[in-house]
Formats: C-alpha cells, structure tokens, sequence
C-alpha cells in the first residue's frame, strides 16, 4: 500500500525584479502525517543555498487552489484559470512561487487516495507522537 507520495512540479518563482525563474519543486504527502503537505525547494532556488522545505496543512493548499486562504507564514490564493499562487512569509522575506493549478490537483487527488480528506485522524499514530513527545523531556 502506497503510504508517501511525492510530485516534481515546475513552478516560477516571482522575484522582485522583472524576471520569473522556473525552478523544480517537490511535492510530498505522507500518511504519517497525514494533515500535512510539503513543499521542497531545491538549494539553487533559495537564498541559503541550501535545500528548503515548507510544511503546511493540506487542507490550506485544498481550499487555495479555489478561493483565497492563509493568514500565516503560507497563503495560497488562485492567480488566473491555470495558475494558483504560494506565498511563504518569513522574516527574511516573501517567497511568491506560482504553479499549475491543475499539477496541484492532481497532486491532491493522490494523496486523497491515500487518505481521504475528513479522515486524517484515522491515520495518526498517537502513541508514536507521544513517545517523540516525552523523548524530549528531561
């Protein structure tokens, strides 16, 4: 049983000048985690120069490819019929990557045949979040 999916998505990334680099990014969905996507962002594509990865809620990504949403470090917005917009918020700055709406989908189609939306917490393994929980107490 298929239990992480991952997606090489293009995505341009929206830079305060004129120009829009392409770059690579990687999608993944894992039932481990099931209310959570991430997003990872190759090392020439970040400022660190080092690989990046953002971790948000599956459900904002859902909700953002059709109406506006995020109050936080990640918003997610549609951008035009065939784009939807990420926006991550950090203190070293905004990060603006578009994206294919319909790779999104497609994306999220996968992990719902994973795990279905509405039944996340089927598939949380509390006594493993515990013990990582109480490891890190003295």
């Amino acid at each position: 049983m298929i239990t992480v999916i991952e997606q090489a998505v293009q995505a341009r990334l929206v830079a305060t000048a004129p120009k829009v680099e392409t770059v690579p990014v990687t999608l993944c969905y894992d039932r481990s985690d099931p209310f959570a996507v991430r997003m990872a962002f190759p090392a020439p594509a970040t400022l660190e120069g080092i690989e990046v990865s953002w971790t948000f809620a599956r459900e904002l990504l859902e909700a953002g490819v059709e109406q506006a949403t995020g109050l936080g470090d990640v918003r997610v917005r549609p951008y035009d019929a065939g784009r939807t917009v990420v926006e991550f918020h950090a203190p070293e700055g905004i990060a603006i990557v578009l994206i294919g709406t319909d790779e999104l989908r497609q994306f999220l189609d996968r992990a719902a045949a994973v795990v279905p939306l509405g039944l996340e917490h089927l598939h949380l393994d509390m006594d493993r979040s515990l013990a990582e929980l109480l490891r890190d107490v003295p």
